[in-house]
């Protein structure tokens, strides 16, 4: 795992405000229904990649204990600046593939909801899935988010004249099928469908549900971004109402598979 580019990354990018905007929150507002299904209140969570604490704040203000793991410096200064001292979370510096800190079997929820989007291995990504599965109690869940490879096809690789597609295609981004090839310095490493499946069958996880986190919802940003409350509410409920559909999951840029052990 190379960190030094995503260091670099994070350490310039306003990753606190991403989920603030109203596109951005369709994220996290499927992401937290979800969570909250299955993650009663007064329960241990653990969340490994932070970022600022998004996730975590919101938890804990929901009843549960967190701990969390970051890698970033400049995402720890500003989780910390969040915080008052009282609230329920311990925040540590690390990373998804070394959770040796934790003994076995020891939270009823982890939340890998950044780590797989900048691990470039499949050795690596096994590491990160398997070291979670480890400190998760046997009736616990593990909430893991990917990056889908047909949406930055879709909006990166066509956007605009479509000259990205024909420089991707160029220096050797994409296969013949088109399957993104990302290194570290691409930031973020893409998957399909059959990419998870492999991931969790090998790491001895078996999936409880497959939500499409955000779906559509950047394709039409600017205009859900201009939506009234009433619209904007209405696209919120159409949303809910499809993302799990296995049709669908493929096509967002988001996907969010909530595992137990197998």
């Amino acid at each position: 795992m190379n960190n030094e580019y995503l260091i670099d990354y994070y350490s310039h990018y306003d990753e606190d405000s991403r989920t603030k905007s109203r596109h951005g929150g369709v994220e996290f507002a499927t992401n937290m229904k979800y969570i909250r299904a299955y993650v009663p209140r007064g329960t241990e969570v653990l969340d490994v990649g932070a970022g600022t604490g998004v996730y975590s704040i919101a938890l804990e203000k929901e009843g549960c204990s967190v701990h969390a793991i970051e890698l970033v410096e400049r995402n720890i200064e500003i989780f910390r600046s969040k915080l008052t001292g009282s609230e329920n979370i311990t925040l540590e510096q690390g990373n998804a593939l070394d959770l040796s800190r934790f003994p076995d079997e020891r939270f009823d929820a982890v939340l890998l909801f950044g780590p797989m989007y900048h691990l470039y291995s499949k050795a690596d990504k096994l590491t990160a899935l398997r070291e979670a599965r480890r400190v998760l109690k046997p009736d616990g869940h593990l909430f893991v988010a990917y990056c889908m490879n047909e949406a930055t096809v879709i909006q990166y690789c066509f956007g605009g004249d479509g000259a990205n597609m024909l420089d991707c295609l160029a220096k050797g981004m994409l296969t013949e099928d088109y399957k993104c090839v990302s290194t570290p310095a691409d930031l973020f490493e893409m998957v399909r469908l059959e990419d998870i499946d492999e991931l969790n069958q090998e790491a001895g996880l078996r999936r409880e549900k497959l939500v499409a986190s955000d779906l559509f919802t950047h394709y039409i940003r600017d205009r859900i971004d201009s939506f009234s409350d009433e619209a904007y509410q209405a696209y919120l409920n159409y949303h809910f109402s499809i993302c799990e559909r296995p049709d669908l999951i493929g096509v967002t840029n988001h996907s969010l598979d909530i595992l137990t052990k197998a």
